[in-house]
């Protein structure tokens, strides 16, 4: 990658360069004679600048894709696993209790099945914004709960 390209962003050939690398067989970068089919595409995930390109990198599809959208949950320290998130990752967004460590009358323990896309630091503060993909039904859900500052991941098997 010549450029930057961030997660969805049509990769265009100027953000391209082809270099001559020596690569170990567990790497599977895309040759240069394969250019073109880069070109038009979207980033699958964030491309840095400097970084090589695979067939997993890019995608046709939009994204997020038809039936889904993409919510930012912002969390506190200690509501996340300090291991950490990468994209990909198959999660639970869980409501948490309030300050008095009771879920407010009536309300249940929602969990709702997502996947990391992208994980930002927003400062000192140590909080993190958590980009997920959820079914767009689901969508005003996370958002509310979200909304709320009451909520932590937890995240599932990385076994494939």
């Amino acid at each position: 990658m010549r450029s930057t390209v961030h997660r969805g962003d049509i990769i265009t050939r100027n953000d391209l360069v082809i270099v001559q690398v020596g690569v170990d067989p567990a790497l599977k970068p895309l040759p240069a004679s394969q250019l073109g089919t880069v070109v038009g595409k979207r980033a699958a995930l964030d491309l840095a600048a400097g970084g090589l390109v695979t067939g997993d990198d890019v995608t046709s599809s939009a994204i997020p894709g038809r039936g889904m959208s993409e919510v930012g949950v912002a969390l506190a320290p200690g509501s996340l696993p300090a291991s950490g998130l990468v994209n990909g990752d198959a999660v639970r967004i869980v409501s948490t209790p309030g300050q008095q460590g009771q879920l407010k009358s009536g309300d249940t323990q929602p969990q709702i099945s997502a996947t990391v896309v992208d994980v930002v630091s927003s400062g000192s503060s140590g909080q993190q914004i958590v980009d997920v993909l959820v079914p767009d039904g689901q969508a005003p859900d996370v958002a509310a709960m979200a909304g709320t500052g009451r909520v932590a991941i937890v995240v599932d098997s990385r076994e494939h």
